[in-house]
């Protein structure tokens, strides 16, 4: 019975970039029995109105209550930004992007992204940022370019999307677990929300143990 372990997420998600080393360890540990696979869930896909003073002021709180619970680097640097507008769609849909190219560089690029919004203070909106990143990670430039500009990639982020609000997920990060093959895979959630490291082993092991029937939820 195959076992997989999906991670729904965004790189401009600042609970996300927190999780990073929890993911990594996960990414790890569970590789052969248990491989993961990310979705993009679209924290603010679409957004198109230029941040508030009261919409950057609540964002800044969400990056201490994650810088203080992590230790996740923040560049607050952010903030002095006049117009920025916070959507969420072409990060996800570089990451989309890079699965598409080559999954096993996935993750990586995911939190390459991140690092680049939330501790250097780049322009996650941005092509030539994405394109930087995918330089960075060795892929073809030009390929990562045309694929990402693409109706195609558009249209797979969306599905991915659309997969995080069918199956109820409205937080990231979200962990599911998924047991079985074809028409008889079962899904459970692992977690909604942020875990350190230390307290998913456990149910993880007992997840591969046991199965689901026999696992808390």
């Amino acid at each position: 019975m195959s076992k997989e372990i999906i991670y729904f997420g965004d790189p401009m998600c600042s609970w996300c970039w927190g999780f990073a080393p929890t993911i990594d360890r996960i990414n790890h540990d569970y590789a052969d029995s248990a491989p993961l696979s990310i979705v993009l869930g679209g924290l603010h896909a679409y957004d198109s109105d230029p941040m508030s003073d009261e919409y950057k002021a609540t964002i800044k709180h969400h990056w201490e209550d994650v810088n203080r619970a992590t230790e996740a680097e923040f560049d607050y640097r952010f903030f002095d930004r006049d117009g920025f507008v916070l959507d969420t769609e072409p990060a996800c849909r570089a990451a989309a992007t890079v699965r598409r190219m080559d999954k096993t560089k996935m993750l990586g690029f995911y939190e390459s992204v991140s690092r680049s919004f939330y501790s250097e203070n780049k322009d996650t909106t941005s092509p030539d940022t994405f394109k930087a990143l995918a330089d960075e990670a060795s892929l073809n430039v030009e390929e990562f370019s045309r694929l990402f500009e693409s109706d195609e990639m558009k249209q797979e982020t969306l599905n991915d999307f659309r997969m995080a609000q069918s199956l109820g997920v409205t937080g990231f990060p979200t962990l599911v677990v998924m047991e079985g093959d074809g028409d008889n895979q079962k899904l459970a959630m692992l977690t909604a929300g942020y875990q350190p490291y230390q307290n998913l082993k456990p149910v993880i092991d007992h997840w591969l143990e046991h199965g689901l029937e026999e696992t808390a939820q």
